[in-house]
């Protein structure tokens, strides 16, 4: 009759695999606690580029109630009349309209720059960390 293993886990029957080969000995634990750790920084990132598209959706769709606000106001205010007073609504608009523009566009930029930043700072900091415990684990040998 064959032989029950003493360990139903893959790792540990990969361990008794190893140490019935006479291989060295491999820490399973840390390997798998280290790609742990490094899906946890790529879920922080995702995570934080999700939210900064979010914001920058919300950003763009107040952008677009604004847009439809003034358009609105615009036919509103636009009746015939003194082409002199017509040509000053004009160009007051056309003003105020490039003005909010400028000022949306550096807006949507700082979201998507903060969110960018954010991501990265993340994978930074596990890159730096993995590299540590690395640098650790050849010590201890």
């Amino acid at each position: 009759m064959a032989k029950k293993p003493e360990s139903d886990t893959f790792t540990g029957m990969f361990s008794q695999l190893g140490e019935a080969l006479k291989m060295p000995r491999v820490d399973v634990d840390a390997i798998i606690d280290h790609n742990r750790r490094n899906l946890e920084a790529l879920q922080k990132a995702a995570s934080a580029s999700a939210t900064g598209a979010t914001e920058l959706m919300n950003k763009q769709r107040e952008i677009f109630q604004d847009t439809l606000r003034e358009i609105t106001d615009m036919g509103q205010n636009f009746r015939a009349g003194n082409p002199q007073e017509m040509m000053t609504k004009q160009a007051e608009l056309a003003r105020r309209s490039f003005e909010a523009a400028v000022k949306n566009a550096g807006e949507s930029a700082d979201i998507m720059r903060k969110s960018g930043s954010e991501s990265l700072d993340i994978l930074r900091q596990r890159i730096h960390d993995a590299m540590e415990e690395i640098r650790r684990g050849y010590e201890k040998k």
